[in-house]
């Protein structure tokens, strides 16, 4: 079961919702209106280099803080 983002054409509300079905109509929580459209959900990657995220290893290896071994599959 998805959960796919949304949003409102009435009013632009930006929702979440979980889809059951394929031709379940999706109504918006703030105004009720059933007039919304799915919209691409954001992701973050990185490839490389430093993030904030200090807990997630670079694709560039080095491993995790704990173990830097190279690979967090063998922590």
């Amino acid at each position: 079961m998805p959960i796919f983002e949304y949003k409102c054409t009435e009013c632009d509300n930006v929702f979440e919702e979980l889809v059951l079905s394929s031709d379940q109509d999706i109504e918006c929580g703030k105004c009720g209106s059933k007039q919304t459209t799915k919209v691409l959900s954001k992701c973050r990657t990185r490839v490389g280099g430093d993030d904030s995220l200090g807990d997630v290893p670079s694709a560039g290896g080095g491993g995790c803080a704990s173990c830097g071994g190279g690979s967090c599959a063998s922590c």
